[in-house]
């Protein structure tokens, strides 16, 4: 009786996580148990198998099909449009609403004509159904409407690149100067231990030698500030003052959320 129920925690805990992440993956995962019989040889390999198919034909087919009668799409790609890792699209956290997904297509653009070859980079987006349906660590990509999208930098010989200094996006900052106003500090101090959170999520350093293109940074703002959907915009305090940008859409975040110098937030109003 104890090994059945501790399966069965095993059970609901791996749907619980595969939901949270995917939005999809706990029912995938709930098919996989019923359509395998455990009492055939290699059940738990055949489950995985079925799971792992059933899970990406889901993704690729039908989550496409049925996320526009909840208001989204999938974002749509072009040469001046990607995604930071593969993994984004296949977690199904590439979601917006079509305005969003037309806002996307003109920054890019703009972005481009300013600084040819220079993509515009997203991170996470939203999951394909439900509003309110949490997109974790995030507190507000639950509705289609917000986007992270990823600072721009340069080389070592100071030519601009599409690389990026971590493999997520997420967790390599563009720190305050001694100079400039440390908003991180305050929130640190305050207690707030999330909000330098995401440098656990960066996945590995791949690019250290990396600087931010304050210019090219400060183009691809303007640009997203440029679209008349855009609500608000988030970054850190500092990189708005390095950046002397005045636009009033662009907020502070507030400490209860996490650090806004690795990656741009913006959302439709």
């Amino acid at each position: 009786m104890f090994k059945k129920t501790i399966k069965i925690l095993v059970h609901l805990a791996l749907v619980v996580f595969l939901t949270i992440s995917t939005q999809i993956g706990g029912v995938t995962y709930v098919f996989a148990i019923l359509f395998v019989n455990r009492n055939s040889t290699k059940y738990r390999l055949k489950r995985f198998f079925v799971f792992a198919l059933f899970y990406l034909v889901s993704t690729i087919f039908f989550v496409p099909l049925l996320a526009p009668i909840f208001g989204r799409e999938k974002i749509k790609k072009f040469e001046n449009v990607e995604a930071r890792i593969f993994i984004t699209d296949l977690l199904n956290r590439n979601y917006v609403e079509p305005e969003l997904n037309a806002s996307l297509q003109k920054i890019a653009i703009g972005l481009n004509k300013k600084h040819e070859g220079i993509k515009l980079v997203y991170l996470d987006a939203n999951f394909p159904f439900l509003n309110k349906f949490p997109l974790l660590p995030h507190l507000s990509h639950n509705d289609g409407k917000k986007i992270d999208i990823s600072l721009i930098y340069k080389d070592e010989k100071g030519n601009l690149t599409n690389k990026k200094p971590s493999v997520s996006g997420y967790g390599v900052y563009e720190g305050p100067k001694p100079n400039e106003f440390n908003q991180i500090r305050k929130c640190l101090d305050k207690g707030k231990w999330q909000y330098d959170f995401p440098k656990y999520l960066s996945f590995g350093t791949i690019n250290p030698k990396l600087k931010l293109s304050k210019a090219a940074t400060k183009d691809l703002i303007l640009e997203i500030l440029k679209q008349p959907s855009t609500g608000k915009l988030f970054i850190e305090p500092h990189l708005k003052s390095r950046m002397n940008l005045t636009n009033s859409r662009i907020r502070y975040h507030g400490c209860q959320a996490v650090r806004h110098d690795d990656h741009i937030h913006f959302q439709l109003k």
